[in-house]
């Protein structure tokens, strides 16, 4: 008799990755399960591995009117992040793709070589008007693939001829590599860059997100960057209830004395196939705290996993985030940390000439 697997991986497939499972997308009509048909199983299912696949796109700026966000223009190099982590806002738009939110989010990656020519080509039209890009909203533009690929280092440079601002935000270390073209952006006030750290706790950091850099790791990058004059935020972020808010304060104060100038601090939300990947991962990590997190979650959402309604889908309501809210803004001014990073500059853009172009007389 066949009889059903469970829908979690076995752990040796999926080491130092996020998810526990990798339930079909939300698009698809069918739903795929492993079983165990009672033949012995010869050799071990080897463990996933990182897929990089190509996109050629021929526009790259998303726009939004979203009232809850600073920005209303973005560029993501990537589809999916192999930093794996769990509680990761993007994992649902994977299944667009037609590929799970969960481990395919963090191993079927799509990159976009071609990003920073559509880019050249969206701020040459004669109607683009500029305004600061935000990159590393979707996915982390720095994850372990740039490496390779180099698509965000394009993008700089792009922005870099077209004296273009830009706010990043990222996990990665990889940043410290295109230092010499942010600290010249940095000088005409052309960019900004938020570092993400959601605890100081490196065994956590590893559970939570298992590619990426470890915190004392992304405090050096902080070190880095604001000894070469580059702004930095730290986004202490995202803050989980009962599991990692109580190092608030201390995520603060470690950031500002690696360099930071300003912070900010966003709750847990959980949209989508999120919310079941993150009780998996409590269910599986931290089996005995995993009722009181999702409780207190659901008392910062309204009794929901996850509240989508603007102006508190990042904040939450009630007490509990109220005293979070409370606690960030009192640690901000006693460390001298700003809540706002600096305005960046729009009336530097210019349309750089193009190679063989006839150059004006005036």
């Amino acid at each position: 008799m066949m009889r059903p697997e469970s829908s979690l991986l076995d752990p040796s497939r999926r080491r130092a990755r996020g998810a526990v499972s990798n339930s079909a997308s939300r698009f698809e009509p069918y739903r795929r399960v492993g079983v165990d048909d009672g033949w012995p199983q010869e050799e071990p299912l080897p463990p996933l591995r990182t897929e990089v696949s190509e996109e050629r796109p021929r526009r790259v700026i998303t726009r939004n009117d979203s009232p809850d966000v600073g920005f209303d223009r973005s560029v993501n190099p990537y589809r999916g992040c192999e930093h794996g982590c769990i509680y990761c806002f993007a994992r649902p738009t994977h299944a667009f793709l037609g590929l799970s939110p969960g481990l395919d989010f963090e191993t079927r990656l799509v990159a976009r070589p071609g990003a920073p020519e559509a880019l050249r080509r969206e701020l040459s039209a004669p109607g683009y008007r500029p305004a600061v890009l935000a990159i590393g909203t979707g996915t982390d533009p720095y994850q372990p693939v740039e490496r390779t690929w180099r698509i965000m280092r394009g993008l700089l440079e792009v922005l870099g001829d077209f004296r273009h601002p830009v706010a990043i935000v990222t996990k990665g270390a990889l940043v410290e590599r295109d230092i010499d073209l942010l600290a010249g952006m940095a000088a005409d006030g052309l960019v900004s860059v938020g570092i993400s750290v959601t605890t100081l706790d490196a065994g956590l950091a590893r559970a939570l997100e298992p590619r990426a850099p470890a915190p004392a790791r992304r405090l050096a990058a902080i070190a880095r960057l604001a000894a070469a004059g580059i702004p930095v935020r730290v986004m202490a972020s995202p803050m989980i209830p009962a599991l990692t808010d109580h190092e608030l304060e201390a995520i603060l104060a470690a950031a500002r004395d690696a360099g930071a100038t300003a912070a900010s601090t966003i709750a847990l939300r959980l949209p989508r196939e999120v919310a079941p990947l993150f009780r998996e991962w409590l269910a599986e990590r931290v089996p005995g705290r995993a009722a009181h997190v999702m409780n207190r979650v659901r008392e910062l959402h309204g009794g929901r996993d996850y509240d989508p309604e603007w102006g508190t889908r990042m904040t939450g309501r009630g007490p509990f985030a109220d005293l979070l809210r409370h606690r960030f803004a009192l640690a901000c001014r006693r460390l001298g940390l700003a809540e706002r990073g600096p305005v960046l500059r729009t009336d530097l853009f210019a349309v750089p000439p193009r190679p063989g172009a006839q150059l004006s007389l005036f």
